[in-house]
């Protein structure tokens, strides 16, 4: 749609030179004139024009070795290779960010925390269905580890909430229990969450609101309001609220589960980690003795109890530090519950 509607109004947009490892041309360098309006506009660049305050989250690549493509690596796979040759040592033992985490749009609506929403869309596009936010737009947002996280990580929080980088540290040591990143390593995960960030397009913007952004550009009146338009359109933050075992079991009853539903939710989220014990202990498949098993435990309150696990998560057992960590509500509804009980349950008949 977007494409379909602009012309140019300067010469082009400014490349990233970060992405490649090069010095960083800054965002805040941009003018109205170094504009090209297409799909894949910057949602950063966009409001830098429009005069919203600098973020302090691009990358410092004054950092020996930082590189987008070091930062990749990272995350999908818990090493890189150094800057002075060889590979790191691995980030941590048992997850890598992609564990939790995707790494493409995940929400048709980006206003919105809707895990039934959400459980159709990642479907569709053949993504997990996870516990954690994608880091897809990560850096677009300005709050992390939001609400009850505070009542898992307490003061570990603190550093974390307003600054990505401390959210960036908290979850590979806390989340993914593993070892602190070096600043090299850190700022390269930066490099490469910002070829990532948020597009225009992913914004789901009418006609009208174009024009707004639009004259607001060209004119250089009603910039706050364009600006103010512009994070409307998605989370500044992403809400988490940790539910409860056994208000979620009490809710179910009263629930029609439904199993097609249900079966996504095992498929794409219980299968992600559990299938060949990827990321977990306990063996998951798709045979009829593991439903049974499923169904049998779930009303109670151990580790194999469908509800335990997604309103608690499972804590690190003796001498091993891994752990599962809990869905929040906006990530896992009760019907969703609901609905992977019902196909449990249809499976092991």
């Amino acid at each position: 749609m977007i494409k379909n509607r602009l012309g140019i109004l300067g010469v082009g947009i400014l490349a990233l030179a970060f992405i490649i490892g090069a010095s960083l041309i800054s965002p805040d360098k941009a003018t109205k004139d170094d504009l090209e309006l297409s799909e894949d506009l910057r949602v950063s660049k966009v409001l830098t024009i429009l005069g919203d305050s600098e973020k302090e989250n691009y990358p410092d690549t004054r950092e020996f070795g930082v590189s987008a493509n070091r930062g990749e690596a990272l995350i999908k796979e818990g090493f890189s290779t150094k800057p002075g040759g060889g590979k790191t040592k691995i980030q941590s033992k048992h997850f890598v960010c992609t564990s939790c985490h995707n790494l493409e749009k995940e929400d048709p609506d980006l206003t919105k925390s809707d895990p039934e929403a959400r459980l159709n869309y990642t479907a569709k596009n053949g993504l997990p269905f996870l516990q954690g936010t994608t880091l897809y737009g990560a850096v677009n947002r300005e709050t992390y580890y939001n609400d009850d996280y505070y009542l898992k990580y307490g003061e570990l929080v603190d550093a974390a909430r307003n600054d990505i980088r401390g959210a960036i540290q908290l979850c590979a040591v806390e989340c993914a229990q593993g070892r602190k990143l070096v600043d090299w390593e850190l700022e390269s995960i930066l490099a490469y969450l910002w070829t990532i960030d948020l597009k225009l397009s992913d914004l789901n913007l009418s006609a009208e609101e174009l024009d707004v952004i639009y004259k607001a550009i060209d004119s250089g009146d009603e910039q706050d309001a364009a600006i103010e338009l512009i994070k409307s359109k998605y989370l500044l933050g992403s809400p988490a609220h940790f539910g409860s075992a056994s208000e979620s079991k009490g809710q179910v009853p009263n629930l029609t589960g439904n199993p097609d539903n249900g079966k996504k939710v095992y498929d794409n989220s219980c299968l992600h980690c559990h299938q060949d014990r990827r990321f977990s202990y306990l063996q998951l498949d798709n045979e009829k003795l593991t439903f049974k098993h499923l169904s049998k435990k779930a009303n109670g309150f151990g580790p194999h109890s469908i509800f335990q696990v997604s309103r608690y998560g499972v804590y690190s057992r003796s001498g091993k530090r891994s752990y599962m960590p809990q869905y929040p509500i906006e990530k896992m509804s009760d019907q969703q519950l609901a609905d992977l009980k019902a196909y449990i349950d249809m499976r092991a008949e």
